[in-house]
């Protein structure tokens, strides 16, 4: 791939700049695709957005900025997104930056201090043309920090996927304040615009509950739907794992966001629940002193595997006092045991309604107690 430097001011950069969202972000009288699909959505807050203008302030140097030269005197951002909207944006006047501790937005610079305006115009921003196959420039895209934020997993992926399918993908799952956060929110963990979202969409639907397993369903997945002209399999699958899940639950507490409600889904759509059992299971465990972990209440009602209740351990003290009462010896096995070799365990079982307090426990071995049932 060629490589060759052509130095911009951002005057040149900001002639015709339009914002449009969805519909695209151009700049230099319309001639740079300031958004390609395979970029990543904006990410910059005010504070790093500012950051970029206050380096402009006081000439100091921005990282180098790439774009991809299409032959025909059109570019687009290969890498530089970030710094570019902050710098179109701030000359839009859609944020202020401070001067001698006063906010101040484009249009106050302009009128008061036109000195600092035109110094802000004449700043030159290094920018890299790059000539090269499409493999190419997505290859040389993967290697690249933006203003040092590292790329996401998905946003990686996505550039390998680019297409109308993902397109479509990114309308749904990638926007804040978008159509999945518009129902999710409250249920889903991670950042739509850093697509953690739109990766863990996939993850469920493709049943990716194994780690190792994730990447390699979820590039499956995207390969499998590449060319396809939208995603709404994926979305109607999401607004289905969500429905099910707020008809389950209708009081919802904030233990609800974070758990992986599409696997439970795909294993348990097709069994009936009494949601209003649900809720006084929900409100016994809550109410229960030695539940620890509330967030996994809600896994527990699935699996009734206690270890999601995280339930609280028998103090060290109680179990060294029956252990000397038994005389070391396992009730089960019969056999003696030193006292690290064996486990504080309940008498009647948690499920059972058993306490976790002195009056409850034994003390077993630990074949015993990992090899009983608790009913």
């Amino acid at each position: 791939m060629k490589i060759t430097l052509n130095p911009i001011s951002i005057k040149e950069l900001y002639s015709g700049y339009e914002n449009d969202g969805e519909d695209g972000v151009v700049a230099l009288n319309g001639n740079l695709n300031i958004r390609p699909k395979f970029q990543r959505e904006f990410i910059y807050n005010e504070k790093e957005q500012k950051a970029v203008i206050d380096s402009i302030m006081k000439n100091f140097p921005l990282n180098t900025m790439y774009w991809v030269d299409n032959n025909n005197g059109t570019y687009e951002v290969l890498d530089g997104q970030q710094r570019t909207l902050s710098i179109c944006e701030f000359l839009e006047g859609n944020f202020p930056i401070t001067i001698n501790g006063k906010e101040m937005y484009i249009h106050n610079i302009r009128r008061i201090m036109p000195n600092v305006y035109e110094q802000i115009l004449d700043y030159k921003l290094f920018v890299y043309h790059c000539n090269g196959t499409k493999e190419e420039q997505l290859d040389w895209f993967t290697t690249i920090n933006i203003a040092g934020k590292q790329l996401s997993e998905q946003e990686l992926r996505n550039i390998n996927y680019v297409g109308d399918w993902l397109t479509d993908a990114k309308r749904y799952f990638s926007k804040t304040g978008g159509a999945a956060y518009q129902i999710g929110a409250k249920y889903v963990k991670g950042e739509f615009n850093r697509q953690e979202v739109l990766e863990k969409v996939i993850k469920w639907f493709t049943n990716a509950d194994i780690p190792k397993e994730k990447n390699e369903k979820i590039c499956e997945y995207m390969a499998k739907n590449q060319f396809n002209k939208d995603a709404k399999e994926l979305w109607n699958y999401f607004v289905k794992v969500i429905d099910w899940v707020k008809e389950l639950f209708p009081n919802y507490r904030k233990e609800m966001k974070g758990i992986e409600w599409g696997f439970f889904y795909n294993k348990y759509k097709d069994k009936t629940f009494n949601p209003d059992e649900l809720e006084e299971e929900i409100v016994r465990l809550l109410m229960d002193d030695d539940v620890k972990t509330v967030q996994g209440i809600y896994k527990y009602l699935f699996e009734k595997n206690e270890k999601f209740l995280n339930l609280r351990s028998f103090d060290r003290s109680d179990a060294l006092s029956v252990y000397h009462l038994q005389k070391g010896i396992c009730p089960i096995c019969g056999q003696a045991f030193s006292f690290d070799e064996m486990e504080a365990d309940h008498k009647i079982p948690w499920s059972k309604g058993g306490k976790t307090n002195k009056e409850n426990c034994q003390m077993l071995c630990r074949h015993c107690n990992r090899t009983k049932s608790a009913f």
